[in-house]
């Protein structure tokens, strides 16, 4: 039997290309020979990127977990070599980043669901995603100085709630964008059935396409949080900082990126190993975070 085969198109005068068992096999070769330099080259890849994370999580086990005791979490920061703890700054980096979280996630909610359901093509709805983008880019810093411009400066101080509002305005547009793109995830399908009943349009949103997409959704809030549970320029500008006790959200307050700043460039081994264990905290706080939610969503399921 010939290695060529007469294509099935001679025969109505049209020629395509025949089939050659020696060429397929040549392809078939050099196409697995790709595929296999490109596994490698992804796992190598992956393999870096998780060397870098385990580096980094040893680092912060190692220089963390030696200062980590008691005293962190029950006496306020007090000045070098009088045995400090955090307790002041993990008080309020816990009020800064819920306050700010549930100001800036109802928001960023809305304005998701609105870009995805009610805007579509219209130029509002371009104009509103364009600003949202802008907005999910832009440095820290300038958020936090636009909020000083804002409500520290008119008011002639730092305050939690400024901290609030500036990490408030970092979570919008990353829940912004997290929730247009899981509703938009979700096939029309399920709106023309809920619709075809009687349901109205705000129903169908609530009571299906939140359901549908709620995963999705509450990844996008963790992962806000996640973002501004670490932020120190925002705070620098708005909330500054405080060594003392303090929870009003009308004066300066004490948060642990601050903290971490301020001991970690210091001169003082006690102030730096609180650095130390105050990065230590904050990543674990988050692994948990994210640990706890997706165990709850999976067991709701």
């Amino acid at each position: 039997m010939s290695a060529t085969t007469a294509s099935p198109l001679a025969g109505h005068g049209l020629h395509g290309p025949a089939k050659d068992a020696r060429v397929a096999r040549q392809l078939s070769v050099r196409r697995a020979r790709r595929d296999r330099v490109v596994r490698i080259l992804c796992v190598v890849a992956t393999v870096i990127g998780l060397i870098f994370l385990a580096s980094i999580l040893a680092t912060l086990l190692w220089r963390g977990l030696g200062g980590l005791s008691l005293t962190v979490f029950t006496t306020s920061t007090l000045p070098p070599g009088s045995n400090g703890g955090l307790l002041n700054a993990i008080i309020g980096s816990l009020i800064q980043t819920l306050l700010g979280a549930v100001i800036g996630t109802p928001i960023g909610l809305l304005v998701g669901t609105y870009l995805a359901e009610y805007s579509r093509g219209s130029a509002l709805g371009n104009a509103i995603r364009f600003v949202s983008d802008v907005l999910l880019s832009a440095p820290s810093i300038l958020i936090g100085l636009f909020i000083y411009q804002l409500m520290v400066a008119p008011f002639g101080g730092f305050s939690g709630i400024a901290g609030c509002v500036a990490l408030a305005v970092i979570v919008i547009p990353i829940v912004v964008r997290t929730t247009e793109d899981m509703l938009r995830l979700i096939p029309v399908s399920l709106r023309e059935a809920a619709v075809a009943l009687g349901t109205p349009q705000w129903k169908v949103i609530v009571m299906i396409c939140y359901r549908a997409a709620k995963d999705g959704i509450v990844t996008g809030i963790l992962l806000a949080v996640a973002r501004v549970a670490g932020e120190t320029a925002p705070l620098l500008f708005t909330s500054l900082g405080n060594l003392n006790w303090s929870l009003s959200l009308t004066k300066p307050m004490a948060s642990l990126p601050v903290t971490i700043y301020q001991y970690a460039g210091s001169a003082f081994e006690d102030w730096v190993q609180l650095a130390w264990v105050g990065a230590l905290l904050i990543t674990v706080g988050v692994l948990a975070i994210n640990i706890i939610a997706r165990v709850a969503l999976r067991g709701g399921k």
